[in-house]
């Protein structure tokens, strides 16, 4: 038993006509009075034979050497029915169309004449044997031979047909998978070059590119000729610089295109920005602001799509071509798929560019580290020892002189040395404050505010949230701690202030968020006009201060005014939720201010 797991159609095509020729012989002999005879028991044999193909049929069976058993069935049957139901002169005796029907099927135009041949034979033979009409056997003849060849030809050609079809499906077939190979190929590539790449101005020309190429892979399927590399295909990338967009990298843009704007308010690029949906659409001669494109007006298919991840949205693509409805559902999710990985790959550049910036950054932070110590250094301690160094020989040249005052002297000196100690003792404090790592926050401020009134006579108030100082993750910890001694150091340089406070408590409405606050009572300073004159001064406090309030994705604010004193504020997130509303809110407030 062989089984197939799809249908055998020529089986149903035997099965089905040879009901056919069984019905027509039974309506025949019916007609002729003739059902009774005893050459009908083969019919009957032929139905039950033929009840039981169907069955195989329908279950995608046969049997062993299927085509030769039918045929050689159809063909006993039909000789034997012949002979015994009086050959050509019965009312049955096309019969015979059965062999060569199925036949003709199973092995086209050469089994057509070869059935038609024996079925020949078979009635010479039977004409001889018992004297039937002359023009009668030769009538039958010529219309057996004629009918076997018409139906091996019509097989035949059927076969022909059919196999020419299945030929085409395959190699369509065939094809269509090259094509899709060629396209996952030129994907997979795309997405290789594209991460591979760190500059984002290199990604977003690599990327038009790939969308040509893309592109090409899937138009040579179709039977519209290819896009070649200097077709009148339109790209672009739009990208935001602040509100907004300005052209990133174009092909076929004019020099007056490239330098054109799009605020995105209105048209078709504040409704895909706006929905985060592509749009299609056949014409700008319309559209408010890509009208001005004098790229796109001769495109009659224009396809637009956003450039977004998650919430962010980075800008938008437009590709343009002269053929109306051109941008069909295979090519806008081809060109989506270029659109995603160029955003992938944007994010990757701009990553890495932050990485480099926070590198320098990191450079430029620990260069001035080194050079605050070295002021420090000089300032302080460095003055101290040289003046110790410089009493010292005095008390020396005094032991020659006046004896009696090295005692004051040497006092004098002993003071100066302890208050050197405690100087040096406060920076190695301020460069690594390990009270902070063994005992929380809470006590850092209040031995930094100690140290403070100590080696500087510096009133420092400390009022801290000690629930909320818990809840502080100690790299924030840390982070909270230095922005504190920097801004208090800052504070008892410039301000002449008399008492400095320091606050770290929640938000009343926002307790996942932490308010920490550095305020003095001293002579302040015009922050405009400290901030317009900054990159041309020496001193980097106020940069630290606000890379560090970066560090914990916290937003710095100063407050201050010339004999105002001065308010220094950071709002610090403790959660990613909390971080998502401090940033809204200041974009808010962004917005509203440039409205």
């Amino acid at each position: 038993m062989i089984h197939s797991d799809s249908p055998y159609v020529v089986d149903w095509y035997v099965v089905s006509l040879r009901w056919i020729i069984l019905l027509g012989t039974t309506v025949s002999l019916s007609l002729a009075n003739s059902l009774v005879m005893p050459s009908t028991a083969l019919l009957l044999a032929l139905t039950c034979w033929n009840i039981y193909l169907m069955g195989m049929a329908g279950q995608n069976h046969r049997v062993s050497h299927h085509r030769e058993v039918c045929v050689g069935v159809d063909l006993g049957v039909g000789a034997l029915y012949f002979c015994l139901a009086g050959g050509l002169a019965s009312p049955a005796c096309w019969i015979l169309l059965l062999p060569l029907i199925s036949t003709s099927l199973y092995y086209n135009l050469k089994g057509g004449v070869l059935a038609a041949g024996l079925m020949v034979f078979i009635e010479i033979a039977y004409g001889f044997l018992f004297a039937s009409n002359l023009f009668l056997v030769i009538g039958g003849v010529f219309i057996t031979m004629i009918l076997g060849t018409l139906f091996g030809y019509i097989s035949q050609q059927t076969y022909n047909q059919i196999r020419q079809k299945r030929l085409n499906q395959i190699t369509q077939r065939e094809k269509q998978q090259k094509v899709e190979t060629d396209r996952l190929r030129a994907i997979y590539n795309m997405t290789a070059s594209l991460s591979s790449m760190l500059s984002y101005k290199h990604v977003l020309e690599a990327a038009l590119d790939l969308s040509v190429s893309a592109l090409h892979v899937e138009d040579s399927s179709s039977d519209q000729p290819a896009i070649p590399a200097e077709a009148n295909y339109i790209s672009a990338f739009l990208l935001f610089e602040g509100n907004e967009l300005v052209v990133g990298s174009a092909r076929r843009f004019s020099q007056v295109d490239l330098r054109a704007t799009f605020p995105a308010k209105q048209g078709i690029l504040a409704k895909i920005i706006e929905e985060g949906e592509p749009l299609i659409t056949g014409n700008i001669s319309k559209d408010p602001e890509l009208s001005r494109l004098i790229a796109l007006s001769q495109c009659n298919s224009i396809y637009c799509l956003p450039m977004r991840s998650g919430i962010n949205t980075y800008g938008a693509m437009i590709f343009g071509y002269p053929t109306p409805n051109y941008f069909t559902r295979e090519r806008c999710d081809v060109l989506g798929i270029v659109g995603r990985q160029a955003v992938i790959a944007i994010q990757n550049a701009r990553l890495y560019q932050d990485l480099a910036d926070e590198k320098e950054r990191m450079q430029d932070a620990q260069e001035e580290a080194r050079k605050k110590l070295a002021r420090d250094l000089h300032d302080g301690p460095t003055q101290s020892v040289s003046a110790i160094a410089m009493r010292v020989s005095l008390a020396r040249r005094m032991l020659d002189r006046d004896p009696s005052a090295v005692a004051e002297e040497l006092a004098k000196i002993e003071d100066l040395a302890r208050r050197t100690t405690k100087e040096i003792r406060h920076m190695l404090f301020t460069l690594r404050p390990l009270v902070l790592e063994t005992q929380g926050l809470v006590a850092a401020l209040q031995s930094n505010a100690e140290k403070m009134k100590e080696t500087y006579n510096q009133d420092v108030s400390i009022q801290v949230d000690s629930q909320l100082a818990t809840q502080i993750e100690m790299g924030k910890s840390g982070v909270i701690f230095y922005i504190a001694e920097e801004a208090i150091n800052n504070a008892r340089k410039h301000a002449k202030a008399a008492t400095i406070w320091v606050r770290l408590n929640p938000l009343p409405k926002h307790p996942e968020i932490a308010f920490l606050e550095i305020s003095d009572n001293g002579v302040g300073f015009d922050v405009a006009e400290v901030d317009k004159s900054y990159d041309k001064r020496g001193s980097l406090g106020m940069v630290n201060l606000r890379e560090r309030a970066e560090l914990v994705n916290g937003i710095l604010n100063i407050q201050s005014a010339p004999g105002k004193g001065t308010k220094i504020q950071v709002f610090i997130p403790l959660t990613e939720d909390a971080a998502d509303l401090l940033h809204n809110a200041r974009d808010g407030q962004k917005n509203q201010s440039v409205n």
